[in-house]
């Protein structure tokens, strides 16, 4: 049995972390302390303590615990486990902690309703994944959502120090440990306990020289803090997170959220979110900035990583630190939003890209007015439907560039008033 799993905590103070949830006065551990439990989601990262927290429940409500994986878990599985109702063990009642239950399909989760709602059986579902994109909403709807959290250093620490003392017990040994140990680990393991204890546990059995080196813990967990799914919540976070440090003008964020991105051996979607970045936030504001970023991206997807860092930095601290302007973007938005509404009218005959008139037509001709055979390569007329005319969708932005291109958009007006 590993470490994590032989000194797991049997009682809620044992726990690490989750004191927003746990902690002394919060609604679920007054739950839970009533042994009157609800239906629950259990929502966060792996090693947080979802399935520590689930056993200490059942234990708690004095009812049998049977366990699930929604990755193997079929309907057959869930109907044996309500069988068990009837068995000495289960007479005081059944909790069924189902595991990645975003992996159920929807037959498999509508049978679950059928035995959590007369209450013989109560539902403990953990997911790593935002339920609310991922569970059903019949299920949502009989349970109560709780997050859970990466535990903090601090606390991980002292959870790997007992650890430590746990584990030398168990393999017979008295390693020293150089300083810093402990300290890494706690915060190299990226909130997730679990990992630090399996870390802890490495350690001390190859202990053969009787020393617990630095070296040794920056070995084992040199990439344990890059947390990150590609197709989870955590890809969508670090992409998200980019873009807004970038729009808010911290480039150190930015590189921080890159970095990680990188670090993940994620080269793609950086590339294709900056490209969007340089003109979604940047846009009028310095025009160029789309010209440099395409160059930077195509740079970084031909070296590949980790060269490739080095241009997608430079993109980033670009972006970071250019003036801002939405100004583009939000008109698109608006006139797309017209359209949805059905706003689209009949294109203008001047415009339209025919040289002939129906019989129908009283006035025949397309009297298209050619911008460049006059002053300033500019004459009114009219472009919008005739039910859009006089619609505004882009308005100039504050920056120097679109502040020079309203002043000239200006002057024609003038010179061309009649």
């Amino acid at each position: 049995m590993p470490l994590a799993d032989r000194i797991r905590p049997q009682t809620l103070d044992e726990v690490v972390g989750q004191k927003h949830i746990l902690g002394p006065g919060k609604v679920l551990r007054k739950a839970i302390e009533s042994g009157n439990i609800p239906n629950l989601i259990f929502y966060g990262p792996p090693g947080v303590g979802k399935t520590t927290v689930a056993s200490i429940i059942a234990k708690q409500a004095k009812k049998k615990l049977c366990r699930l994986n929604g990755t193997t878990a079929s309907t057959a599985d869930i109907r044996g486990v309500v069988e068990q109702r009837d068995t000495i063990d289960g007479i005081r009642g059944i909790v069924l902690y189902l595991d990645e239950i975003q992996y159920l399909n929807k037959k498999q989760q509508q049978t679950l309703l059928e035995f959590i709602e007369d209450g013989s059986v109560t539902l403990i579902a953990s997911t790593t994944e935002n339920p609310y994109f991922y569970v059903y909403n019949a299920i949502l709807s009989r349970s109560t959502v709780f997050e859970f959290k990466p535990v903090d250093p601090e606390e991980i620490q002292q959870a790997v120090e007992r650890a430590f003392i746990k584990a030398a017990d168990y393999y017979g040994v008295s390693p020293q440990m150089e300083d810093g140990v402990a300290e890494y680990i706690s915060q190299a393991c990226g909130g997730d306990v679990r990992k630090s204890l399996n870390a802890v546990e490495l350690l001390t059995a190859a202990a053969q020289d009787g020393v617990i080196s630095l070296s040794a813990a920056k070995e084992i967990a040199q990439k344990s803090a890059v947390r990150y799914d590609r197709g989870g919540d955590e890809h969508y976070d670090l992409v998200s997170a980019l873009q807004k440090s970038i729009r808010g003008s911290d480039e150190n964020a930015a590189l921080h959220y890159l970095g990680r991105l990188l670090e993940a051996g994620d080269l793609l979607s950086p590339c294709r979110r900056l490209l969007v970045i340089a003109s979604e936030d940047i846009g009028l504001a310095y025009p160029m900035a789309a010209v440099i970023v395409k160059s930077c991206v195509d740079s970084a997807l031909q070296l590949g990583l980790p060269e490739a860092r080095i241009p997608l930095a430079q993109a980033v601290v670009l972006l970071a630190t250019a003036p801002k302007s939405n100004s583009a973007y939000m008109a698109i938005d608006a006139a797309i939003a017209d359209i949805h509404g059905g706003h689209v009218g009949r294109i203008p005959r001047c415009l339209q890209n025919k040289h002939y008139d129906g019989a129908e037509v009283e006035q025949k001709g397309q009297f298209y007015k050619y911008p460049h055979d006059y002053p300033n390569h500019y004459v009114k007329q009219q472009y919008l439907p005739d039910d859009l005319q006089g619609k505004i969708y882009y308005t100039f932005g504050d920056n120097k560039t679109e502040q020079a291109a309203r002043a000239y958009r200006e002057r024609l007006l003038n010179d061309n008033m009649p």
